[in-house]
């Protein structure tokens, strides 16, 4: 009997992993689940699910792929990586989707049994890739594996299509053991995911172990690898899409207030989880209402804070658009709104299931009159869940409607994140009026000395009450009024109130370890690991580099204009035209140089440390 070896064991500080197939390959899934084993073993770890806007996309063609990339490593991992080192493709429109995303010299495992005439045909191969020269310089395993998949499931009460379907159970333990990943957890996934149907559990559990079995008696993998845990802070840790994480921040940010919490919403990519999400929660006293379109959405949200409840609604770009003039309304008549925009590319319907930042100048203007508006935006997935209870102080404390931006990388995209200690997150105080102790008459539009706000009143209490509307208002009384100076003064006391905001936020942090770096780095949003991640390669380079990002966009932290004068350069990327770089051009007279790619996906660290060098030696 011949005995087998064991493979050796190479250990490596990161790893990039792409899955790729056609929509109803499970890729998704397959990229979940492994992301699901690496949190697990304590890898950090930053993820870009990667899937077309088309519904049911024909099988094998381009526009069907879609693509699951994870980043894992043993120290700080900042982005999903810029070119993935190993390539699962499931048929050849899967590889010629994303063989651009690879590295020269990367790893391909590609299922061999989809490299059929027809399918080749389809995406303009004139002959495989795997035949002639084309792949040369990658490493490339060319494996059966539906028929591998079919094989496994053999003596299981399924059929041969549920068979196929199980192929990307058999490439994930495949890649499980590839890269050492513990697996007891995603057999129990499984098992709890057809619990109705135990012969689909026990054909894909038995598809995954022969995955991993397949990889420990091939003799086509010299080497198989290992990542280490990576130093993290102590502490109870999950994985957390961006838009999970916001909707625990919605309720989070209501239970600190004491509100219950309200969302009117209409379904839109890449926005629609925080619906589904939220609608779990009833026990933490979430209401969710799925409404006939998007103006009927936010209108039952605002609704719902004149009533006293926290009004929440959620949206993309296109949404916003419909949603202007009732948030137009919230400034009005000053009561909290916090509008949730998951921002996509567009314009008009764009490219639904891709990112970028274009939203920022709609966020900031995209109202008729003078209706200035907070505007808030989350940096990563887990940061979405801080942002979103910041959201909620700033529109129950001033009465406003505030916007909430991430967009479709931070939704879609996963990382470890650090459950907190719900006795550190902040205190929410929410005063609602009271009537007059002498029996005076109530008034509306009388302001908090310090915030600015107007009395939150609740409808029906005896002495409260008031007229709300879209017409203006007289000061204090809340009469309706045409009187010019009273507009004026109207006016001024909505932008004052805005503006007064900066005094409860913190200043703007800047990180410059040598305190005399030439080039500031700004950002905003979801660019925080990109950016990040280059001026840490732009520093191990040699290079003097500070670096800065934006929570708060309106309005910006009191020392902003400091801050960009105390630096000679100041490089902004925006996955936009430069739209938050105009608003600082304009406001500070600073030269702030941008750097814009709108692409449809997050920024390449290895783009922006080009631009950051380049702007180095100009």
């Amino acid at each position: 009997m011949t005995e087998i070896a064991e493979t050796p064991v190479e250990r490596l500080n990161h790893v990039v992993i792409r899955f790729a197939g056609d929509s109803g390959d499970g890729m998704q899934l397959a990229g979940d689940r492994f992301t699901s084993e690496t949190a697990e073993f304590g890898n950090d770890l930053s993820t870009l699910p990667d899937f077309p806007a088309e519904i049911r996309a024909p099988a094998g063609t381009l526009p069907g792929v879609s693509a699951f990339q994870l980043h894992f490593g043993d120290h700080s991992v900042l982005t999903p990586g810029d070119h993935a080192d190993v390539l699962v493709a499931m048929n050849p429109a899967a590889l010629k989707a994303n063989l651009g995303q690879l590295r020269r010299g990367g790893t391909i495992i590609v299922n061999s049994d989809e490299f059929t005439p027809r399918n080749l045909k389809k995406v303009g191969y004139a002959e495989s890739p795997l035949e002639d020269s084309s792949l040369e310089g990658y490493d490339v395993h060319a494996l059966d594996l539906t028929s591998l998949a079919v094989k496994s499931v053999e003596g299981h009460d399924v059929g041969r299509k549920d068979g196929e379907r199980a192929k990307n159970m058999f490439a994930l333990g495949l890649l499980s053991w590839l890269y050492s990943r513990p697996t007891e957890s995603t057999v129990k996934y499984i098992e709890r995911r057809f619990a109705a149907k135990p012969e689909l559990a026990a054909a894909n559990i038995a598809a995954f172990k022969a995955g991993w079995n397949y990889g420990e008696t091939t003799e086509g993998f010299v080497v198989r690898y290992e990542v280490g845990p990576a130093p993290m802070k102590p502490g109870t840790y999950r994985t957390v899409h961006g838009n999970t994480a916001l909707a625990y921040g919605l309720i989070a940010g209501a239970r600190q207030a004491g509100l219950q919490l309200f969302l009117g919403s209409y379904p839109i990519t890449p926005a629609s989880d925080i619906l589904h999400e939220l609608a779990k929660h009833k026990n933490f006293g979430v209401t969710t209402f799925q409404a006939e379109d998007e103006i009927a959405g936010v209108g039952a949200a605002l609704g719902a804070s004149f009533g006293g409840a926290l009004g929440v609604t959620t949206t993309s770009g296109p949404g916003v658009d419909l949603k202007a003039e009732t948030i137009g309304l919230g400034v009005m008549i000053e009561l909290p709104l916090v509008v949730c925009d998951i921002q996509r590319a567009g314009p008009s319907t764009g490219m639904p299931t891709k990112t970028e930042q274009t939203d920022l100048l709609l966020a900031m203007f995209g109202r008729h009159g003078e209706a200035p508006v907070p505007i808030i935006a989350a940096q990563s997935p887990a940061d979405c869940f801080d942002a979103a209870i910041e959201a909620v102080r700033i529109a129950t404390t001033y009465r406003t409607p505030v916007y909430l931006l991430s967009d479709a990388y931070l939704a879609n995209g996963s990382e470890p994140w650090l459950i907190p200690d719900v006795s550190t997150l902040p205190a929410i105080e929410v005063n609602f009026a009271k009537p007059a102790a002498d029996g005076s008459a109530f008034e509306p539009y009388a302001r908090d000395p310090e915030t600015l706000a107007r009395p939150w009143a609740i409808p029906g209490t005896p002495g409260l009450e008031h007229r709300v509307g879209g017409i203006e208002k007289a000061d204090v009384t809340g009469d309706i009024s045409y009187d010019p100076a009273n507009h004026d003064k109207m006016v001024r006391l909505r932008h004052a109130k805005i503006e007064g905001i900066a005094a409860s936020i913190p200043p703007l942090e800047v990180d410059d370890p040598t305190s005399d770096a030439d080039i500031l780095v700004l950002g905003w949003g979801s660019t925080y690991g990109p950016i990040a991640a280059a001026v840490r390669s732009a520093r191990a380079n040699g290079l003097k580099v500070a670096r800065a990002h934006l929570r708060h966009l309106n309005p910006l932290p009191s020392n902003t204009g400091d801050v960009l004068a105390r630096y000679d350069k100041v490089l902004l990327p925006e996955m936009n035209l430069g739209q938050l770089a105009m608003l600082l051009r304009a406001k500070f007279l600073v030269d702030v140089h941008s750097y814009n790619q709108v692409r449809g996906l997050p920024f390449r660290s290895e783009d922006l440390l080009e631009a950051i060098t380049g702007m180095a030696s100009s």
